[in-house]
């Protein structure tokens, strides 16, 4: 095993047992040799001494160990925005007119709530956490959110002009219902749950929701005349 001595308070230098011997019943015969024409450091920049023993042919010399420094970077992981959350399987987002229709054609006879929000709505924003305890509450509701920035003109077709805003689907009885809820009206959604969420069986599913087409949700509505 190596020994340590270590030289003044930065390098140190590294020595077998055998030289260690060699030192002890020699150290007096040591002598330090620094030649005028001999550049004392190695490549790094670190001083190198040699020294000559009685009865030596040749000096030899000592290189202090040189020290390394690791840095590890921690990569930090990207938490996702508060409306990238899903409270589970029942809760989808919406990113075009194409998956609006197919989700609610797909739903069959579920009761489908659809959320329109905005990334930078306070009001969404609060409210958003009381819904997702709300869709785990009730795994047999479908909950569709919106993006109103990414789906302007079919919010804009659906009447929707204040955000949050809730559309209620089922079935072949097309849309049931359709409000605007705070944080602090929340019973309203609760409410509308108890009164749409009952068990139901339509021979045709999809046959309410025939009036909502592809190009009615993509073509913006005209504003009214004065």
């Amino acid at each position: 095993m190596a020994d340590v001595v270590r030289l003044g308070s930065v390098h140190s230098l590294r020595f077998s047992s055998s030289m260690l011997t060699v030192f002890s019943s020699n150290s007096n015969s040591l002598q330090p040799i620094f030649s005028p024409n001999h550049n004392n450091s190695d490549k790094g920049g670190y001083p190198v001494v040699h020294f000559s023993a009685p009865g030596s042919l040749s000096p030899f010399c000592l290189r202090p160990r040189k020290h390394f420094k690791v840095h590890a970077a921690v990569a930090e992981t990207e938490q996702p925005k508060w409306w990238e959350k899903n409270a589970g399987p029942n809760m989808i987002d919406i990113h075009s007119t194409q998956e609006f229709l197919s989700a609610l054609s797909q739903a069959g006879d579920r009761l489908v709530i659809v959320e329109f929000y905005g990334t930078w709505c306070a009001s969404c924003r609060a409210l958003f956490p009381k819904l997702c305890r709300t869709a785990e509450e009730h795994p047999e509701i479908l909950f569709l959110k919106v993006n109103f920035d990414e789906n302007k003109p079919m919010c804009k077709s659906l009447n929707v002009r204040v955000l949050p805003y809730f559309h209620f689907y089922r079935g072949a009885d097309g849309q049931l219902e359709s409000f605007s809820c705070s944080l602090a009206k929340f019973q309203k959604m609760k409410d509308a749950i108890a009164l749409h969420n009952t068990d139901r069986c339509s021979l045709d599913p999809t046959n309410g929701l025939q009036e909502i087409t592809l190009e009615s949700l993509t073509a913006p509505k005209d504003s009214p005349a004065p």
